[in-house]
Order: C-alpha cells, then structure tokens, then sequence
C-alpha cells in the first residue's frame, strides 16, 4: 500500500530511501542519528556527510546508503522544541516536505521515515504525528511512492490525548454488551428495514442481513440478486464525482492493485481494503454497510477494528492517515492495499 505504519528498527527497514534524523554540524549525533551510521558504517558514512557540511533545521540531503537496505540515507535536520513559538511546526513541515520531494527527485519507489524531532529533541509526539501524516498525505496526492513510518514501539507513538479518550469511550460504550442479532438493523441493498426498538447503537453496528423472503420461490429470490461489491463500488466512485485516481489514493490503495478491481467483476476484497473505500468515498455507516455486505463482510460489535471506524464514520472523520495512526495505536490492521 502507498503508506504503511510499521513497528521496527529504521536500520533493518528495506526502502530505496531511509531518512535520517541528521545533527545539523557534521558529527554523529544521539538516537536514530547513531543507529544510522552505526548500521550504515560510520567511517564511510560520516566522509560522505563531510561533503554536505553544516545543515540548517529544515533542510535535507542525501549520501549513499553504505551498509544499510537501501540506495540512499536522506538526512534531514529536525527542530528542537522549545515553547511552538519559534517556527517549530513549520521546520518539521519543512523536514517532510524536503525530504519527499528529494526523494522524488532521485526516483526513488520508497522511502522510510522515523518520527523526527520527537526524540532527543523533544518534539511533542502527537503534533508531530499529525504532521508527518498531512505531508505524506499531501505528498501522495500527486506521487506514485511507498511511504513507511517506522517506529519501535507503540508507546512511542502518540495520537492527541482528546483523541484516545474518545476512542477508548466509544469502545468500552459499545464493546461491553454484546448486540443480539434481533436488535441489528436489517439492510438490503438500498432499502431498510427497521425493527421499532431498535436502538442507535445497534443501528450503526448491525451487520447488512436479507429481507424476509418467506413466500418467494427460489427463482424469485435469485431475480433480486444486486450489483457485486465491484460493480456498486464503481457506481458509487462514479456518483461521487471525484476520478478513480483520487479515490484510490484517498483509500490508500496502490495503482496496481485498483487496476485489478477494475478489471474483475467477482473481486473479493479483504475486509481492510472495502473499508479503506469506503472511507475514501465518505459513506455513511448504512452506505458503508451495504457496500461490505456485497463482498460477503460484516462488522460485529466485539471487534476492535470495527468499533473504530464506527466511531470515524459516525463522527464523520474520513481522513485515512488519522484512522490509521489510530488503528495502528490499537494494535489493528490499517487501512489500504
């Protein structure tokens, strides 16, 4: 997929690119910045860096990748936090920005980044994390790349305090009873079937289920038979108005992968991968149900992963680089293909 979170060592990561979290003098600094010329070999690394010379927070350069999986070690100087009135955010914006478009110009297929500045240098976790993923985000817009975050521990990846706190809410709210399937909202195809008592909750969470068909033969029950998930998902790009290029790179999806769906009416999608569509058209959670349900997917109230994009689609959060980091925080697969 375009962009992935992982949990690893920036140094064992195979990408074309790996970006380093450069000391701005010509010297092997702390953290990241140590591991990488420890990996990549510091004798030779440092030679290489020797020729960049002094670097300015913001800026980024590139060396030969020694040692390391890769073809390149872009090194990009982050900003040292201070109070966020010296030009902290606009330095890390920089940092991405610099680094990816560099990238790009030495064709690379992808690049690896750690979550600069937050380290030695103290950058607040969850405001740099929103701004790696709005420069990726943006980046992806108009780029074929593979991008990677890579970090070692989910403990060292940090969404807005707000933010966890509504997840958690919403999880222990809707995850603790279990919803008996006589409470669910019935959806078929565009129509809807709803039982008097039914509830909010059960309505966002009910799995998509047939209509009655007592009375109907066979035959006739077959003549119902709608669009297969392929055809409604074009329909639906289609009535969207936007093109499949901003569709498939709003879901997270690579190129390749679209131009296989495209081509085969019988696709079957994985469950992460109709979902991350899903998100990328902005459905609703009935929309988004329906359109599940024809690749033969349900959500249950005791899955973890479905309970958060209920909670994004219910509050009308269709941003995928957020839904992930949030996934990813939970230990959940993350949207795309």
């Amino acid at each position: 997929m375009p962009f992935q979170i992982i949990r690893n060592d920036i140094t064992k990561v195979k990408a074309d690119a790996i970006v380093n979290t450069a000391n701005p003098d010509v010297a092997v600094g702390r953290g990241t910045d140590c591991a990488i010329y420890h990996a990549a070999g510091r004798d030779r690394l440092l030679a290489a860096r020797k020729k960049i010379g002094i670097m300015h927070p913001g800026q980024a350069a590139h060396t030969p990748a020694f040692n390391l999986n890769a073809k390149y070690i872009i090194h990009t100087v982050g900003p040292a936090w201070i109070d966020g009135n010296h030009d902290e955010r606009e330095i890390l914006h920089s940092c991405y920005e610099k680094s990816l478009n560099l990238a790009a110009e030495l064709s690379c297929r992808s690049i690896a980044f750690p979550l600069i500045a937050t380290g030695s240098y103290g950058f607040p976790k969850d405001e740099a994390l929103q701004i790696a993923l709005a420069e990726i985000d943006k980046f992806l817009l108009s780029h074929e790349m593979e991008v990677i975050l890579v970090v070692l521990g989910r403990k060292a990846f940090e969404l807005s305090e707000k933010l966890v706190g509504d997840i958690e809410e919403y999880i222990d709210e809707h995850g603790i009873a279990e919803l008996h399937e006589a409470e669910y909202g019935i959806w078929y195809g565009s129509e809807r079937w709803e039982r008097p008592e039914q509830n909010k909750t059960s309505a966002m969470l009910g799995a998509p289920l047939f209509p009655d068909v007592s009375g109907m033969s066979l035959d006739e029950i077959l003549e119902r038979s709608e669009d297969t998930f392929q055809q409604k998902l074009f329909k639906l790009i289609e009535e969207s108005g936007m093109d499949d290029v901003t569709v498939y790179k709003k879901a997270n999806i690579d190129r390749k992968v679209f131009s296989r769906i495209r081509c085969k009416k019988d696709y079957k999608p994985t469950k992460k991968t109709a979902v991350a569509f899903a998100i990328a058209l902005q459905l609703d959670m009935p929309a988004m149900l329906d359109l599940l349900s024809r690749a033969e997917i349900a959500f249950s109230p005791s899955s973890k992963f479905d309970l958060i994009i209920t909670y994004f689609v219910t509050n009308k959060v269709y941003d995928i680089y957020e839904i992930n980091a949030a996934l990813f925080k939970y230990g959940q697969p993350i949207l795309g293909a």
